[in-house]
């Protein structure tokens, strides 16, 4: 099923009998307990975009290479600078703004402006019953009653399939720069990682690749100011060893990308699981991990592990702070772990009863949050 506007995704939903596998642009593997697909990649086009009050409202199967490039016209971005599955993965199609809104998709910038959560401003969508639904706005205000916009990011298409989102975008900026550290262990990394985000200097992105011995980190702005608080962030790290600055904005847009998408991980077999934690605990659960490689990100509160195919990542942490999510593994891996972290008995109940209220019967991608 392939709807062309909402009134047809509303009578699609209405008239289900079955599981719906909820589907965007194609880019990511959802693991669906059976069913017929139904895909919003039809409903597309972007409604309005006020370039001076920084909202964009765009329907949700709007291609995100449409959106930046409206953005871009006006020397705009997203600034949670959305991943780009399809490396990784190994998929095709094109990603989706309601994917994007759908999966709570962040990149590296998250540690500075926040989640793609942080940007949403309201939400259309149809729930399990086929009712047309809407919360929010086209502007940033306090939420009246509950806020279905934060519920519904990152709800993976569980409690409703996304018709229209409004968002706030932010300014583009005139130049960039990378620190590049050189042989520092996970602990050092994450040190100085936590050293430049504790800064004044408006760090972008902190980022590790143990493999390489690389640490790096982002600084964005104006010239002039980028330039001197990259000499200053070089001096506050000294500490750790000496830092190359690296400027300019297109080679750091190109270095960003690269460990936004982990396409380091793309053409290398094994599983991939994404760990999130406190950035000072993240050295000794990698240490526990079993991971044949590993990437930080977000300081070290995000972190990328390729480990052997079918071991389960949770088993071999035990206990700890935070959640595990299996991004990549074949059909019996995935059959056999669940890809989310398990919630706790309280937490699941809520979800439990929050789905039974926006999804009584059971059609919204089944099994895909379990």
């Amino acid at each position: 099923m392939s709807p062309i506007s909402e009134y047809e995704l509303a009578e699609a939903l209405a008239g289900a009998h079955g599981p719906l596998r909820i589907r965007g642009g194609g880019t990511r593997t959802l693991d669906v307990d059976g069913g017929d697909t139904l895909s919003t990649g039809q409903m597309t086009g972007i409604t309005l975009h006020e370039p001076g009050a920084l909202t964009l409202v765009a329907k949700a199967g709007t291609p995100v290479s449409d959106i930046r490039a409206a953005l871009r016209a006006e020397n705009q971005r997203l600034a949670f600078e959305p991943m780009d599955h399809r490396p990784l993965l190994g998929t095709t199609g094109a990603p989706t703004i309601g994917g994007v809104v759908a999966g709570n998709v962040s990149g590296p910038r998250r540690i500075a402006v926040g989640a793609a959560r942080d940007f949403m401003l309201g939400v259309r969508f149809v729930d399990g019953t086929g009712r047309i639904l809407k919360n929010g706005g086209r502007v940033m205000k306090n939420v009246t009653g509950y806020d279905l916009v934060r519920l519904l990011t990152g709800s993976h298409g569980t409690l409703g399939v996304l018709s229209e989102v409004s968002l706030k975008v932010l300014p583009d900026v005139d130049a960039a720069a990378t620190l590049l550290l050189s042989g520092l262990s996970d602990t050092q990394a994450v040190k100085a990682l936590s050293a430049g985000l504790g800064s004044p200097f408006e760090i972008t992105g902190a980022a590790h690749d143990p493999e390489a011995g690389e640490t790096r980190l982002r600084i964005e702005g104006f010239a002039n100011s980028v330039t001197y608080r990259a000499g200053r962030l070089r001096d506050l790290l000294a500490p750790f060893g000496r830092a190359e600055v690296q400027e300019g904005k297109a080679g750091t847009a190109e270095t960003w990308a690269a460990i936004r998408d982990v396409t380091d991980f793309a053409d290398r077999a094994g599983d991939v699981w994404r760990l999130s934690v406190k950035p000072s605990d993240a050295p000794a659960l990698v240490a526990r991990s079993g991971a044949e490689t590993v990437r930080y990100d977000w300081g070290g509160g995000l972190v990328w592990l390729l480990m052997p195919e079918g071991v389960d990542l949770r088993a071999n942490l035990g206990p700890f702070k935070g959640h595990a999510t299996l991004i990549r593994a074949d059909e019996e891996t995935r059959r056999a772990l669940p890809a989310f972290q398990p919630e706790n008995p309280v937490l699941a109940r809520l979800t439990a009863e929050l789905r039974a209220k926006f999804d009584p019967r059971g059609v919204l991608n089944p099994g895909v949050m379990a």
